[in-house]
């Protein structure tokens, strides 16, 4: 398996504070970008066709957006808040692509605390060995 596993962990909102984080990183296969396709019904050319994406301007294929970006659930679900949470909103910027055999790392940073919500927002990161490409806040419900 190439990719991070832990044991499920469970923060309550009073056990979360500012600056608390957690990251994840996982290498993108063919075999996820694959599924992710089959899953979504997203089969772009662009993720599946070897030719295609040669000739684009990526020069080769790339890994669906919405399934880096989904690496954060395996933060928010089992590596750093755990059951219990609910993801309430998120706003990408897809700023570089993600090939097949590269490995992200998501990194998970509490930034604010809405006490009388039981909410907090939180700062994400994908980042790789090129760059960083995904930055965003959003907030979770305890």
């Amino acid at each position: 398996m190439n990719d991070q596993t832990s044991k499920t962990v469970i923060h309550y909102f009073d056990d979360i504070t500012e600056g608390m984080s957690a990251e994840y990183s996982k290498i993108i296969v063919e075999k996820d970008v694959i599924s992710f396709a089959e899953v979504t019904g997203d089969k772009n050319p662009i993720h599946l066709d070897v030719d295609y994406a040669a000739n684009s301007i990526f020069g080769q294929r790339v890994a669906h957006g919405m399934l880096v970006a989904g690496l954060i659930s395996a933060i928010f679900g089992c590596n750093f808040l755990g059951t219990g949470w609910i993801y309430v909103n998120q706003l990408l910027q897809f700023k570089n692509p993600v090939f097949i055999g590269e490995k992200i790392t998501v990194i998970v940073t509490a930034n604010k605390l809405i006490s009388r919500k039981q909410m907090v927002e939180f700062d994400i990161n994908h980042q790789h060995s090129r760059f960083m490409f995904i930055c965003f806040t959003h907030p979770l419900f305890a």
